[in-house]
């Protein structure tokens, strides 16, 4: 495995991040895995060299957090892993029940810890931008949970570039802690943010963790273009159906599986070697809920594109409305 260090932070993480989305209450999504079948996926991980953790407090409604903490306290050193979680999704029917509101983050930070076992996470992150709730207010709660020892560092997710700079402007202005990761949606059928936020991220010298590198399967080339497929996520997930599966899309996949054919590689892991062979890239965040996944990701580590490839990769594409705020 190779490691990186997070942005312009001192905290390596490995190339590759297990998002913990996948583990829980089969319940809260179908193709979740509990807690038995889970606890195999972190132990490959860690022997894998992955160190890099990321759950958020609405994954399976707390669920996640706990299987994620009871697993890295049975399997590995705390010190020796980095912890991601999240808030700002509904986790109770109350008016504050969400949110980024110093009152939400603040209880919000407490539970996780609780579900988690932990006295602190490495990296907590806000999962979206909060409309109603002044970006004063939430920098200044994000800065009292550093400072209190809660977090080691702060992420953000998903939102425009304007909406990134002034967050950080704020805290900047008011000498409290600043982002150091951007957690987005970005793969090679969702470019949208080599616009703006990819740019920016750049030059403030934040780290970029995408989620859903392989566009939730769809680039694994398993998908159809009547919206099927085989596996269970591909047959209950229709928030990718409502992303992807566009004729372009297709034309990528296309293009994806030829070159992996050429290589000797699944699609998947040239897909993911894509991302990884960008600058400023420092860790995708991947879901796995077959073993081989795991080890097609860490394929993706080792595979060097050129810039021919890259480019053949990317010609299909056709720009999209902006999908995942």
């Amino acid at each position: 495995m190779q490691y990186t260090n997070l942005g312009k932070t001192g905290l390596k993480v490995s190339r590759i991040c297990l998002g913990m989305m996948s583990y829980g209450n089969p319940q809260w999504r179908e193709w979740v895995l509990p807690e038995a079948d889970a606890r195999p996926f972190v132990q490959r991980a860690l022997e894998m060299g992955i160190n890099f953790f990321d759950t958020a407090n609405v994954y399976s409604i707390g669920v996640s957090e706990e299987i994620t903490g009871r697993a890295l306290r049975d399997l590995a050193k705390r010190d020796e892993v980095v912890v991601a979680t999240k808030v700002h999704g509904r986790m109770s029917d109350d008016p504050n029940g969400r949110g980024l509101s110093r009152k939400h983050i603040l209880s919000s930070i407490d539970a996780s810890l609780r579900r988690l076992g932990m006295d602190y996470v490495d990296l907590y992150q806000i999962h979206r931008w909060d409309q109603e709730t002044p970006i004063e207010e939430t920098m200044s709660a994000l800065h009292d949970i550093v400072k209190s020892g809660k977090a080691r560092y702060i992420g953000a997710s998903s939102m425009y570039a304007w909406q990134f700079q002034k967050a950080q402007y704020m805290a900047e202005k008011n000498g409290w802690t600043k982002f150091v990761s951007m957690q987005n949606h970005y793969n090679l059928v969702y470019r949208e943010e080599e616009r703006e936020m990819i740019p920016l991220c750049r030059d403030l010298g934040v780290g970029l963790i995408p989620w859903s590198p392989l566009a939730r399967g769809f680039l694994a080339g398993n998908r159809t273009r009547d919206k099927g497929g085989e596996t269970i996520r591909a047959k209950s997930d229709p928030f990718a159906q409502e992303m992807y599966y566009r004729d372009a899309d297709f034309q990528v996949v296309d293009r994806v599986s030829e070159l992996a054919a050429r290589m000797g590689h699944k699609p998947a892991s040239v897909a993911l070697a894509w991302l990884l062979n960008q600058p400023s890239i420092d860790a995708p965040i991947i879901g796995a809920t077959k073993m081989y996944q795991l080890e097609d990701a860490l394929t993706a580590t080792t595979i060097k594109l050129s810039r021919e490839e890259m480019k053949y990769l990317e010609e299909p594409y056709v720009p999209h409305p902006i999908l995942g705020h």
